[in-house]
């Protein structure tokens, strides 16, 4: 009677277990899902659902076929609007590009953008705020103090009207806070690497059409008005960088898609 009983109770499992979704059944339901998702043109979510098919149902051989070419039809299509975004793109890298001189001594890794307004022979000679920008898109600011005596600064704070940004302090000493002279001329260069801007670049790419202070923070304070054509350096090095890195990104997304569809 007991050997009876187990074997009902396997068979009702087995019913139910055969009664139950099938696999193709259950890869048509993601099939279905996706589909709606690409109908609300979510393209993500719709890849995630299409991806699982061929691994969580991979003996359901007619959803897995119509996942994978419908996969394809996305990832072509998803190709060829990153391939136009990407051409848009290197057209108005080279529009701002028009506003730099490109330059690469021996002792650059990178080649390096020059802003026409900033060259050596327009500011050797005057105190001011320098953007500097390699081919990587890698931005950082430097400010530039020349003069009879030292100052010895360390950081940077730029201001108008209640709103400002101030950088982080560079300590004297430090590889990046750099002081040169000959005969009664003192130049000094703090560079704010690796983010020490502290969101100075933004500030003054935001707000270029004020009339922006600066104060170079040391034991002595040293002020100066922003000139138009420095808060423009700054205003074309951002959105130049910004293009670069975008189009660094947007060249890796177009190789993988061309990757994924065979495509050279």
């Amino acid at each position: 009677m007991r050997i009876s009983f187990q074997f009902l109770v396997l068979f009702v499992a087995m019913v139910v277990v055969a009664c139950g979704p099938s696999d193709e059944e259950k890869a048509r339901v993601k099939l279905k899902l996706a589909k709606t998702f690409l109908a609300k043109q979510d393209t993500s979510n719709a890849l995630i659902q299409l991806d699982s098919i061929s691994t969580l149902y991979p003996e359901a051989i007619y959803s897995v076929n119509a996942a994978k070419n419908l996969l394809t039809e996305i990832n072509f299509s998803v190709m060829q609007r990153k391939e136009a975004a990407l051409d848009t793109l290197k057209i108005r890298i080279e529009e701002l590009e028009k506003s730099f001189v490109k330059e690469k001594t021996e002792f650059d890794r990178y080649t390096q953008y020059i802003h026409k307004r900033q060259t050596f022979k327009r500011a050797w000679d005057r105190s001011y705020i320098q953007v500097h920008l390699d081919e990587r898109g890698d931005l950082y600011l430097s400010s530039n103090y020349h003069g009879k005596k030292w100052l010895n600064h360390t950081g940077l704070r730029v201001y108008d009207r209640g709103d400002e940004a101030k950088t982080d302090s560079v300590p004297i000493g430090d590889a990046y806070n750099h002081h040169s002279d000959f005969i009664d001329d003192k130049w000094e260069k703090v560079s704010y690497r690796n983010g020490k801007d502290n969101g100075v670049i933004e500030f003054i790419a935001k707000n270029a059409s004020r009339r922006l202070k600066a104060v170079f923070l040391g034991k002595k304070y040293y002020y100066i008005i922003l000139e138009t054509y420095d808060k423009e350096a700054v205003k074309d090095a951002l959105a130049l960088s910004k293009a670069i890195k975008n189009k660094t990104k947007l060249e890796a997304e177009v190789k993988s898609l061309q990757k994924k569809l065979h495509v050279n």
